[in-house]
């Protein structure tokens, strides 16, 4: 019996908006430390094995309330749905000619949740991999970020864009830029992968109590956007411009200088985002420590840059106090 098995990892948004859904630019690192697996195997029927993420029995009526807050009513049930409908709607349409046979699938993700490190990205890119291995089907790598995303975008209708998908697909350090006008010809960004030895060091910490879910940050935002909201409008102008500068200086070898630039980035942010009180907390506590940091993603987590050991021992301890877990991600 043939078994085959797929995964795909958490990803921190270096600098840029965190999904770019705004044709803007965009950096992004793979994050190893955490990941979404799937295993797939032949079976009479095509069945979805339940993960601990869907279970349905509980020991309490508080705990039912507690699953529900972090992994929402579905869990990844309907993430894995999702890509496999559309995985064979992308086939159909293609008149591409699936095996006749069946399979059992099962998913599990490590990838903390609600805090902005593209965990059902991950458990749909996991899918998709899974099942273009199992069918013998090749995706073009440009254009497998937009099947990705078209499962929660279009199947899901939850508010995302490109830079998590890209990032999954391509892995270590990614440079995205998402120009409308390229974009119209051609269907997908322009992506360029980096050499992860051009970063400086970084951290990443999380909230080990819930973050924010990702639909419900952007979704106001997208809607004053789409009104030509000028607030909106320029902070995703200005998130490009940061993305662009950070790109030269890591091609320069100025790793040191990006800091800074992280820094303005959030700051931005904040001018057009309602945010938790917590989180900010987070980036404050970092800057307390003497390090430069911004969101990884949506809200939840940080990513930043630190000068030495000894500032880093300073943000494990800070951040703790808060409730954070922090670690220095694995890229390659």
């Amino acid at each position: 019996m043939q078994i085959i098995r797929a995964q795909a990892y958490a990803r921190a948004g270096l600098i840029g908006n965190p999904s770019d859904g705004y044709n803007g630019k965009t950096i992004s690192l793979i994050v190893k430390n955490f990941s979404a697996k799937v295993v797939l195997y032949d079976w009479p029927e095509v069945e979805i094995i339940l993960s601990q993420q869907d279970k349905c029995r509980f020991n309490c009526i508080e705990d039912l309330v507690e699953d529900v807050k972090l992994s929402g009513y579905y869990g990844g049930l309907r993430l894995v749905k999702a890509a496999i409908k559309k995985f064979y709607e992308y086939c159909e349409k293609r008149n591409i000619k699936l095996r006749d046979r069946n399979f059992s699938i099962r998913y599990d993700s490590n990838i903390p949740r609600q805090v902005g490190l593209a965990g059902s990205s991950a458990i749909v890119t996991a899918t998709i991999r899974g099942l273009m291995e199992f069918y013998g089907i090749a995706i073009p790598k440009n254009i497998l970020p937009n099947l990705i995303l078209s499962v929660e975008n279009n199947e899901l209708r939850i508010t995302a864009g490109l830079q998590d998908r890209v990032c999954q697909v391509y892995e270590g350090l990614v440079y995205m830029d998402f120009d409308k006008k390229y974009m119209d010809r051609y269907g997908y960004g322009r992506y360029k992968q980096l050499n992860p030895r051009l970063l400086p060091n970084l951290f990443i910490s999380y909230r080990t109590d819930f973050g924010e879910i990702s639909d419900v940050v952007h979704n106001n935002v997208r809607e004053r956007y789409l009104r030509g909201d000028t607030d909106v409008i320029n902070a995703m102008k200005k998130f490009a411009l940061l993305s662009y500068e950070t790109y030269k200086l890591l091609l320069a070898g100025k790793r040191d200088a990006i800091g800074p630039l992280m820094d303005e980035n959030f700051d931005t942010r904040r001018k057009i985002f309602s945010i938790d009180t917590k989180n900010i907390e987070m980036v404050e506590t970092a800057r307390k420590c003497g390090a430069h940091a911004k969101f990884a993603g949506s809200g939840g987590a940080i990513v930043g840059t630190y000068r030495d050991e000894y500032m880093l021992r300073k943000l494990y301890r800070k951040l703790s106090e808060i409730g954070c877990k922090t670690f220095i991600p694995s890229i390659v």
